[in-house]
């Protein structure tokens, strides 16, 4: 294979994606909302020094924007935000209603962008704002003025797009396009979108405004990801994600997959170094207390892990006959793993065994396989401690170094 792209990722090699020659989508930019989306996950809280640490992190591995916080929502998250605000190199940006007092919070602690929003869905405007479809405009495009006045980068959500009135929707869009919004984001609030719907109401917007377009997919369906990506298909040039796709509900489209997609599958390069992906997911994990599921793609434990023999087998000899092609665990910074088990087959037996010091005869990998096979049937673990003791029982040849 030859290489794509040749971003700054210390010589990770990038791969030609499925994707990479179609052009399908030129140009990927990352905004994070871990620390503030992210962190409305019910249960979860950080602390200001891990939100320094989370924030430091993304923007060493290149993440474009840092939605830091709202910081009207009191005096600790305000500073939060301020020290974010002071100390990365990336735009920071504070969220905020269209309401004066949010608008001058965020503009105080010193965000580079400021995002406002509004519903525009009518069963959000009469039931949850109690305010009508004239007041919600006039408001929008006054939060959007504002914002210019102040010299900050204004990016307009018209929450709950996805279940807006189409005209409704096309009225406000224009509306703060001519107030000078250099930015509209387009967001999938209620997770109740599919792909190809999201791509036209992508494409429709772009047909009504000269502003930038960013997307926020949740995945109360599973299709966070793939509808941000129809959105990049669709004309978007930005995706708001979260690491491990924490968020609201079900959460949002995850960091990880949103730009590993673009690097592999697409052949984008979004300027992330990726290898920093597995480190900052456990680090995310860990201070949100939300568990990564081992089948997470990405991050996962089982992202780059084999038991089946067929699979295990294959991998050895090539990683791309059961890999994508397209994505190495080196590219994220992770490790592939042979798993020990009922599924085993003799060469990853035979590999963990080599690797441990052993020079067993084909007769003894099988003896080994079928041990652990037995074992794996009952649901009981298989470690690599076991099948080193394991050979030992068998007499197997060893330069291993005993402890």
């Amino acid at each position: 294979m030859t290489t794509t792209h040749a971003p700054p990722k210390g010589g990770v090699e990038f791969f030609q994606g499925t994707l990479a020659h179609s052009h399908e989508i030129d140009n990927v930019r990352i905004f994070d909302t871990t620390l503030r989306d992210g962190e409305q996950t019910p249960r979860t809280s950080f602390s200001p020094a891990e939100k320094r640490e989370i924030a430091a992190t993304l923007d060493e591995m290149g993440t474009h924007v840092i939605e830091a916080g709202f910081p009207v929502n009191g005096d600790a998250e305000f500073e939060a935000v301020r020290d974010i605000a002071e100390s990365t190199d990336a735009t920071t940006c504070g969220l905020a209603r269209v309401v004066d007092g949010d608008v001058e919070a965020a503009l105080d602690a010193g965000v580079e962008m400021v995002h406002v929003f509004v519903s525009t869905s009518d069963v959000q405007i009469e039931d949850s704002m109690h305010a009508t479809r004239e007041e919600v405009k006039a408001n929008a495009v006054e939060a959007v003025e504002r914002v210019n006045e102040a010299g900050a980068i204004p990016m307009f959500s018209p929450m709950d797009a996805t279940r807006t009135d189409d005209d409704y929707l096309v009225e406000v869009v224009e509306a703060v396009t001519e107030a000078g919004v250099e930015w509209i984001n387009v967001p999938d609030t209620c997770g109740v979108a599919t792909p190809a719907r999201f791509a036209d109401l992508i494409a429709r917007i772009n047909e009504h405004t000269d502003a930038r377009i960013d997307v926020h997919t949740h995945d109360d369906f599973g299709m966070a990801t793939a509808n941000a990506m129809a959105g990049l298909e669709a004309g978007a040039e930005q995706v708001q994600v979260s690491v491990n796709g924490i968020g609201e509900r079900a959460g949002n489209a995850a960091f990880e997959e949103v730009v590993m997609a673009a690097e592999s599958v697409y052949g984008v390069d979004t300027g992330v170094d990726t290898r920093g992906i597995a480190d900052l997911s456990e680090m995310i994990e860990a201070w949100s207390d939300v568990t990564v599921p081992v089948n997470k793609p990405v991050v996962g434990d089982n992202a780059f892990a084999h038991e089946s023999g067929i699979h295990a087998a294959g991998v050895i000899e090539n990683s791309d006959t059961f890999e994508t092609g397209v994505m190495t665990p080196e590219m994220v910074g992770a490790d592939r793993e042979f798993v020990l088990g009922k599924h085993t087959g003799t060469h990853a037996v035979r590999k963990h065994l080599e690797q441990s010091g052993f020079t067993p005869t084909d007769a003894e990998v099988r003896k080994v396989t079928r041990r652990v096979k037995d074992r794996g049937a009952e649901k009981e673990r298989v470690t690599v401690a076991d099948l080193r003791r394991m050979a030992r029982e068998m007499d197997v040849d060893s330069e291993e170094v005993r402890a």
